[in-house]
């Protein structure tokens, strides 16, 4: 596994990581501890040395299980957590010390660990970029140890733009794939320009870009794919990165025309590694065969000019209308 260099935390991850939010099982099903280790341990297995998870995921499963398991591996893992969302109302007056500093410590608790490796806002309310005081608090929590190093989680590429603007910003999470260009533009060369880790999220478009979904698929009642598709959970660029679900399945059959023999969840991972200001990719897996795919495409080839221009095309005439100035 080829690993990158997170920034400016100067921290070696492997370019290839885990994202933990459906860690033990598919999204809406009941939360299986066994299925989680053998998750985890499939992603060391395979190179994988970066995790990321988040307070509210799984109501604190997702940490609790990391936790257990880096008690069980002789290995070091890198892991990313992001804390904020169990603020109820999630405003930014939320964005307090009192509260940062107890979401901080039950993530401490959960990972059973002194120092969290790096904490990230998790989608924080546009306000909360506009409030120094919110990373002064960070700062100060970093001082005295609690946290290696802090970012933000972002939905919106001027967010991102923002956030970078804290000198003690080292990482920004964002979503990035074939179908949400857009933080290939001005976002990625600011990052490398003020060495700030890229977190890639969402890679696969909620599971579109995998090429196994069609009109007849079937969600899981529970699966935001199903009921999220308009917002009416949270962000609906969160689900199918903000694209209608029917056209994001024509443009789909236009990518698997120019990579007609290759799998094209691993195709659409390699894409992103084009990029090099991305440090790591954080693709979701409910079992042990989709980390193994996912950790494989570090070791394809580099795309053709041709391969890159056509998914620019694609991207152009089926989706960038729907979600280019939106996200």
């Amino acid at each position: 596994m080829i690993q990158r260099t997170l920034g400016k935390t100067n921290v070696l991850v492997s370019e290839i990581a885990l994202g933990c939010w459906q860690l033990g099982g598919k999204w809406g099903e009941p939360f299986n501890s066994q299925v989680a280790e053998e998750t985890l341990q499939s992603a060391v297995d395979q190179g994988i040395t970066c995790f990321d998870t988040a307070d509210v995921y799984i109501g604190g499963e997702s940490e609790r299980a990391i936790g257990r398991f880096m008690k069980k591996v002789n290995q070091p893992i890198f892991v990313i957590t992001k804390i904020g969302r169990w603020l109820n109302p999630h405003t930014s007056q939320g964005y307090n010390e009192e509260n940062l500093r107890k979401f901080i410590d039950q993530s401490r608790n959960n990972l059973q660990v002194e120092a969290l490796d790096m904490v990230l806002l998790h989608c924080p309310p546009a306000d909360v970029f506009y409030m120094p005081e919110v990373f002064a608090i960070l700062d100060q929590i970093k001082v005295e140890g609690k946290i290696l190093h802090y970012g933000v989680s972002v939905q919106k590429v001027e967010e991102a733009l923002i956030a970078m603007e804290y000198p003690g910003v080292e990482a920004i999470e964002i979503i990035f794939n074939m179908f949400r260009l857009r933080p290939a533009e001005l976002f990625f060369e600011e990052a490398k320009r003020r060495n700030v880790g890229v977190i890639v999220r969402v890679p696969l478009a909620s599971g579109l870009l995998t090429g196994k979904f069609s009109k007849e698929s079937v969600f899981h009642e529970g699966d935001h794919r199903q009921s999220n598709r308009h917002g009416e959970w949270f962000d609906r660029g969160e689900t199918f990165s903000g694209v209608d679900y029917a056209s994001g399945l024509h443009a789909v059959e236009e990518l698997k025309k120019v990579f007609p023999n290759e799998t094209l969840p691993m195709i659409a991972l390699r894409w992103i590694l084009m990029f090099d200001a991305v440090s790591t990719i954080i693709p979701g897996a409910s079992k042990p065969e989709q980390i193994i795919s996912n950790a494989q495409a570090s070791q394809l080839p580099p795309l053709t000019p041709t391969q890159m221009k056509q998914v620019q095309l694609i991207y152009d005439l089926y989706i960038k209308h729907q979600v280019h100035t939106r996200w």
